[in-house]
């Protein structure tokens, strides 16, 4: 899931991080084979019973070929969690910027999505804890996270004009906490999809009256 990164004061090499990348595009298969592969067995084996022999023997590769590319099953399981981020935050960058819908219209499909998606990562979010991986410290980690609280904010300045710029990012930071926050403790329940809508829903109302709530307060409308 999305986290506020906490401040860091030294930037330590991620033991998390891939060894390489793949340069060629059977390197580039092979890499895809084996995420597919780790998918695969997270869902069938859960993550207790996840590790890198199974996820070779999986893709059909010796383990010596899957730690070309990926140091330990945390590295592994990081890159699968980094896909889901960036899948993610790229719709949910599209549904912010999509001007046929008004800017409450578009934070409240945000949030239906952002759920969904925190659903379906449920499991890899156990197996990362279970791992004991620090991967909210990794460097990519607090990068991503930056980015997209970046992009909250400048979403924020849509949906609150007139709202002093302080108050915008304290609102983009009150929202991204409180929905990444609700969304992992709702979706670690293992609840339906018509479920975890409701909750989606449900928060999406309360970020909404907290928005409106701001704009009538803001000097600009109360002139």
């Amino acid at each position: 899931m999305l986290r506020i990164p906490r401040p860091v004061t030294k930037v330590k090499q991620s033991p998390i991080t891939a060894r390489k990348a793949p340069a060629q595009a059977r390197s580039r298969r092979l890499v895809s084979d084996i995420l597919e592969a780790a998918a695969r067995v997270l869902a069938r084996e859960g993550s207790r019973r996840f590790t890198t022999e199974r996820v070779a023997e999986e893709a059909g590769v010796s383990v010596g070929s899957l730690y070309q590319y990926f140091a330990s099953k945390e590295a592994l399981l990081f890159r699968l969690q980094t896909d889901e981020w960036q899948d993610t935050w790229a719709i949910l960058d599209e549904i912010s910027r999509d001007t046929r819908l008004v800017p409450l219209e578009r934070l409240r499909k945000v949030v239906i999505v952002f759920f969904r998606s925190e659903q379906q990562e449920a499991a890899l979010r156990v197996a990362l804890d279970d791992s004991g991986a620090l991967f909210r410290d990794a460097p990519e980690a607090r990068a991503f996270t930056a980015l997209t609280r970046q992009r909250m904010r400048d979403f924020f300045k849509e949906l609150l004009p007139g709202v002093p710029a302080d108050k915008q990012e304290f609102a983009a930071d009150v929202v991204l906490t409180a929905m990444a926050a609700t969304a992992e403790k709702v979706t670690v329940q293992g609840l339906d999809r018509r479920t975890v809508d409701a909750w989606a829903k449900a928060n999406a109302e309360m970020y909404c009256t907290y928005l409106e709530a701001l704009l009538r307060l803001a000097p600009s409308r109360r002139r």
